[in-house]
């Protein structure tokens, strides 16, 4: 295969593109907005499922590296009303069916899995414009041009690369995430601790919810879920740490004071994170040259899929490319319809689990959801 390959994103998805794409001898560049691989943090925790991120990463080689980086145990979930009475403990049965991991660290054995030169960094794409017979030439703020024979847009939920394909654009769902860290927490913050355990803590009820994570190193890793209008969150200064602190805890009176601890005691600034997805059956006609691959093609309220989608999104894409590296077009159809018929089932499946954390049969529609007594829809 000769042509040009380029990759706008280097997040999970075009870093798992990119390496499948390398194992099966087939060499491309990832464009990456960023201007080194550390110059932010990468997120939480992310549990990794055996029918779509795991198949990924052993399509990449990668299987060895990424059991290396399993943080054990963090497969324990509890559930819990808001006065911190526990309605569901499971324990990690030790089994990896869906184990966890960072996401720096998962991000971390893709990139140094690449061959050198791969990513370039500090490349902020600010347009793509369409030559014809599939080609397209992408611009840069640096002032830089190049031009691709194919384009694979892995650039996320505000993806640049999408309007050439389709005009749908993300809106609200109407719940915002506040997201919070607790350091050193089993000597610092110890009933928050304490009332996480050891994996997952869901503390839910209608229209709001905590929802928490231990990470390794003693960290516990918070969302506070609140159905709450763009212009309520706008209303509250969060530059204003203990302010913030205070205002988003008010929301919570009655609680368990372990419970507002993941708020009240956080060693971070709140940061809000407002909910966004695409339509559910998000699809764009076949156009030559160029698709998209995870929240750039089926952007999702947060569900443990999303991650897990876009490196299975990379890993299908590499593999129809090197299946038919002399029909791209083709390559590109059929990794598309299963494509989109498996990100409207998972977008479905956002909505409802989300309807489960914060709609009206919060906490006992997530409870009955892990015991198996309520299926989906």
């Amino acid at each position: 295969m000769t042509a040009t390959v380029a990759i706008v994103g280097a997040g999970l998805g075009g870093l798992t593109l990119a390496r499948v794409l390398a194992v099966n001898g087939i060499g491309t560049t990832i464009y990456e907005a960023e201007p080194s691989a550390e110059a932010r943090t990468q997120g939480g925790q992310l549990d990794i499922h055996p029918h779509n991120g795991q198949r990924a990463l052993e399509d990449a080689g990668l299987t060895e590296a990424f059991r290396a980086i399993i943080h054990h145990g963090a497969q324990a979930a509890r559930a819990l009303d808001q006065h911190g009475a526990v309605l569901l403990e499971k324990a990690d049965d030790g089994a990896l069916s869906r184990p966890e991991v960072l996401r720096g660290d998962l991000r971390r054995i893709l990139i140094s899995s690449l061959p050198a030169g791969t990513i370039q960094w500090g490349k902020k794409l600010t347009g793509v414009a369409a030559l014809g017979a599939g080609r397209h030439e992408l611009s840069f703020a640096d002032g830089t041009s190049v031009v691709s024979d194919l384009l694979g847009g892995a650039d996320g939920a505000w993806s640049k690369v999408r309007p050439l394909l389709s005009d749908a654009k993300p809106a609200y769902v109407g719940t915002a995430f506040i997201e919070t860290y607790l350091h050193d927490a089993d000597v610092r913050h110890t009933a928050a601790a304490e009332v996480v355990g050891n994996g997952a803590m869901f503390a839910l009820s209608p229209g709001k919810g905590i929802v928490a994570h231990r990470e390794a190193g003693g960290v516990l890793h918070a969302y506070i879920q609140m159905n709450r209008s763009p212009e309520w969150i706008a209303g509250i200064d969060f530059s204003d740490a203990a302010a913030a602190k205070a205002r988003i805890a008010t929301e919570f009176a009655g609680w368990a004071p372990a419970l507002t601890a993941l708020i009240t005691e956080s060693d971070t600034a709140l940061a809000p994170r407002l909910i966004h997805a695409l339509p559910d059956a998000h699809r764009w006609p076949r156009l030559p040259g160029v698709t998209l691959i995870g929240d750039a093609a089926h952007l999702m309220a947060p569900s443990g899929e999303g991650a897990n989608l876009a490196m299975f999104d990379g890993a299908e894409l590499a593999k129809a490319i090197a299946a038919q590296p002399d029909n791209i077009e083709a390559a590109l159809a059929a990794y598309e319809e299963p494509m989109f018929t498996r990100g409207a089932t998972e977008a479905e499946g956002a909505r409802f689990i989300l309807d489960l954390c914060v709609g009206d049969r919060a906490p006992y529609g997530l409870v009955d959801f892990f015991t198996g007594k309520l299926g989906q829809g």
